[in-house]
């Protein structure tokens, strides 16, 4: 396996102090945020579209500080009532330029769809009370996020991207193990899960036993961790509070190691290399109370350490 970062992370450092921290804390591989809930602080996308001396920039960065590029991240709403299309552009751009990088792997989210036609917004289904409510889940499914996905994988064959890596995401079709395999069953191998530990604790799940189950199916791995707080006795898991008011919070996205010690992560890496996984660990930080830059290095000292636990080689 190898340690990598998602350079939002150090949003606020320019391209080059960026690639310095990666290199420092010990990172091999780098993941690129095109937008669109991204700032994509590291990547212009029309730029590097456009200009094969921009991408040959960037590749020449790279070689220089012993980087590589694991994946493209995507992540956006393309099924989107009102900015579905936008999302979509900016989708299939990302993937053109992972091919002409040579990157085999988008990560993305599924998309949201509206209700029902007409809608505005999009609509999370999370119950099957009352009746309607799995109407239109199906409708979702069936209507719009098969087809658009089917199309969405020739098109990615074709710009040879053998991987589309979902994130199991709230909000999103796809938030769980089940609905990740019924896309990848519907669409073929191409889909497979970008494996987020941090979203699937917050919503209770095991990412042990959803890694397990995902067995051969997952494209790609970010680090991240939550804390389940106090409060959640009171609150519940469904959180509805912004990221800033930490301490009122039921969960929190916090730096690896913080939520989960460094036994779990090595459980953690574990689990993946038996289900076939010897890819990237991709550091994600969205702790709002440790510096980013300390917490990446944070983050990074305890995958090693939970490696050398697993014996697990690093790359």
């Amino acid at each position: 396996m190898e340690i990598g970062l998602l350079t939002d992370s150090l949003g606020h450092l320019d391209r080059k102090d960026a690639l310095d921290a990666a290199a420092a804390i010990g990172a091999t591989r780098l993941e690129f945020a095109a937008g669109d809930w991204s700032t994509s602080p590291h990547l212009d996308l029309e730029e590097l579209l456009a200009s094969a001396p921009a991408r040959a920039a960037l590749e020449h960065e790279l070689d220089g500080h012993g980087l590589a590029l694991s994946a493209l991240n995507a992540s956006g709403n393309p099924l989107h009532p009102r900015e579905g299309e936008r999302n979509d552009a900016l989708v299939r751009g990302t993937i053109r330029l992972a091919g002409a990088l040579g990157v085999d792997t988008v990560v993305l989210m599924s998309g949201l769809p509206a209700g029902a036609p007409g809608d505005a917004t999009p609509n999370w289904i999370t119950t099957s009370w009352p009746p309607e409510t799995t109407e239109i889940l199906e409708r979702q499914w069936t209507d719009v996020a098969l087809p658009y996905w089917e199309d969405l994988a020739r098109f990615a064959t074709e710009q040879g991207v053998t991987k589309l890596a979902v994130e199991m995401h709230a909000n999103q079709l796809v938030f769980s193990v089940p609905s990740l395999q019924r896309l990848r069953d519907a669409v073929g191998p191409i889909v497979g899960a970008n494996l987020d530990p941090s979203h699937l604790f917050w919503m209770g799940a095991d990412p042990l036993a959803a890694i397990q189950e995902l067995s051969g199916a997952i494209h790609h791995v970010h680090a991240k961790d939550t804390r389940i707080e106090e409060s959640v006795a009171v609150r519940s898991r469904v959180e509805t509070l912004t990221v800033l008011p930490v301490a009122e919070r039921s969960w929190n996205y916090v730096t690896v190691g913080r939520g989960h010690d460094v036994e779990y992560w090595a459980r953690f890496m574990a689990a993946l290399r038996a289900a076939g996984y010897d890819g990237t660990l991709s550091i994600e930080h969205e702790d709002h109370a440790v510096d980013p830059r300390l917490g990446v290095e944070e983050a990074a000292a305890t995958l090693r350490e939970a490696a050398h636990r697993a014996s697990i080689p690093l790359r």
